[in-house]
């Protein structure tokens, strides 16, 4: 049976996408994932991650990566459709574009809800055909599974690479885009609203617009 591994990145930031990717293995290329040492990317130095994100994509044939942009977040947060939802939509264009023929798979996800139920249900309607796959939607999936740890992996690291983008056009101030980060706290505070329609910000979140209004605020006194 073949098995689809699908993860995220990049969920919370203020700053960049969120990624997700989607791995298609068969049980010879988890095997060599398994001996690669292959885990969950939270758990791996940048050295280590980026090193197994090249031996994965020497290892796998198919993978689908779905890149959400800041302005496409705030703009389905406008429509009332909430980031586990938007999770949801982009898992289900992995899927479908995975999906081999009427093969037997077995699709493994780390899914972003409290609610495992409510959520796959969501997912499966968003999905084309699902005569042959077996769906199983878990918390923690991508330390339990590694397949969802590939896909992880990969997911991190093409955040990354969004990331480093923006610190080479805004400066290394950006930090990792996280709000927890003291540079990119640092950098919300000078920057929320010059540079508040470059596509960079997440405006929906709570942390920009409060930037922002200390910023308007500023200027006012």
């Amino acid at each position: 049976m073949l098995k689809i591994g699908v993860d995220d990145a990049g969920r919370g930031p203020v700053v960049g996408p969120m990624i997700l990717v989607g791995v298609l293995v068969d049980r010879e290329q988890e095997s060599k994932l398994k001996k690669l040492g292959v885990k969950d990317s939270k758990q791996l130095t940048t050295r280590r991650r980026e090193f197994l994100a090249e031996k994965i994509k020497e290892i796998i044939k198919y993978s689908k990566i779905e890149v959400i942009h800041p302005e496409e977040i705030d703009k389905k947060q406008e429509q009332g459709i909430k980031l586990n939802e938007v999770e949801a939509i982009a898992c289900a264009k992995i899927i479908n574009n995975l999906n081999k023929d009427d093969e037997k798979i077995k699709i493994v996800l780390d899914c972003p809800s409290t609610s495992l139920v409510k959520w796959k249900d969501f997912l499966k309607t968003k999905i084309k055909k699902l005569s042959n796959l077996e769906i199983s939607c878990e918390h923690k999936a991508d330390k339990n599974h590694v397949i969802v740890s590939a896909a992880s992996i990969l997911a991190k690291s093409e955040r990354e690479k969004e990331m480093d983008k923006i610190r080479k056009k805004y400066g290394d101030e950006a930090g990792s885009g996280y709000t927890s980060d003291p540079a990119t706290q640092r950098f919300l505070q000078r920057y929320a609203n010059r540079y508040k329609d470059k596509g960079i910000f997440r405006k929906s979140w709570i942390t920009w617009k409060n930037a922002s209004k200390n910023l308007g605020q500023r200027k006012l006194l």
